[in-house]
């Protein structure tokens, strides 16, 4: 119930100050996907192999996506966000820009307290309602948490069993390929010679035909030559054009948050950890 939520407004003011995304793609790489976090992914996804596996066969996500998502979201658990969930959203559905969107958020919210997975007071999350290890919204959470360790809760703050196998089975249920991977940064040659209008998420062509365009791979050489579906996306970096061809995945990476930065950012670090 509503009686003791409490009108936040520290939630208001970052709610309206929220900073223009001002940081360049190499800014932002560097701030998220930086060594510290690489060499704590690795020792993340070895110390978890044997559970990560397990949900891995069950959801057929990839260990490396799934731990990358975490390390990217919360810095693997770490930072989950101090703010109460239900302050934070009934602030918001009061007195947001998004009012409508908050309201069913808090309604959400109230169902997973109802349901028995946490107490009120133990709801924590960001300022904007995102919640636990994985930073689900409340609809989220009710689409997709997992009780992975049958405990009767679906614990996303504490169970780290939960929360990983919730992130896989969010990936999932989207449809993921677990035979592909993400994408990676590339370079065009001289002969390259398309429009902007065409660097999109919509204009779909197989890697060979992106090859004979004149896309190469960062060091210069040949495109893998596998039949697949690819996009080619221009991010202007610091005055500086990168190139980055992009399959299926990097678009179910974009459902769970829209920024491309974010979707390359889980990508860079999914392939830096990967020991599988």
């Amino acid at each position: 119930n509503l009686d003791n939520a409490k009108f936040v407004p520290r939630v208001i003011e970052l709610d309206r100050k929220q900073p223009e995304f001002t940081l360049s793609l190499s800014e932002y790489l560097n701030k998220v996907v930086n060594k510290k976090r690489i060499n704590k992914g690795i020792g993340k996804i070895r110390e978890n192999w044997d559970l990560l596996e397990e949900i891995s066969n069950k959801y057929k996500v990839q260990p490396r996506f799934v731990v990358a998502l975490w390390g990217i979201e919360t810095d693997f658990g770490r930072i989950s966000g101090g703010f109460p969930v239900i302050d934070s959203l009934a602030t918001l559905s009061y007195d947001g820009r998004r009012r409508t969107y908050f309201s069913k958020e808090l309604i959400n919210a109230l169902k997973i307290i109802e349901n028995g997975h946490i107490d009120g007071k133990n709801m924590m999350g960001s300022w904007a309602g995102a919640m636990g290890q994985p930073q689900f919204m409340p609809s989220s959470f009710l689409s997709y948490a997992q009780d992975y360790n049958n405990d009767g809760r679906k614990d996303i703050w504490k169970s780290k069993e939960d929360a990983l196998a919730s992130a896989a089975n969010y990936l999932s249920k989207l449809k993921w390929d677990n035979n592909e991977t993400w994408g990676r940064e590339v370079k065009v040659n001289n002969d390259f010679n398309i429009s902007n209008d065409e660097l999109t998420l919509r204009n779909k062509k197989k890697i060979s035909e992106w090859q004979m365009l004149g896309v190469r791979k960062i060091d210069g050489s040949n495109l893998p030559k596998r039949n697949i579906d690819g996009y080619l996306i221009k991010i202007n970096d610091n005055n500086k054009e990168r190139y980055f061809l992009v399959y299926k995945n990097f678009k179910k990476i974009l459902k769970w948050n829209t920024s491309n930065y974010f979707a390359i950012a889980v990508g860079i670090l999914s392939d830096s950890i990967s020991v599988d």
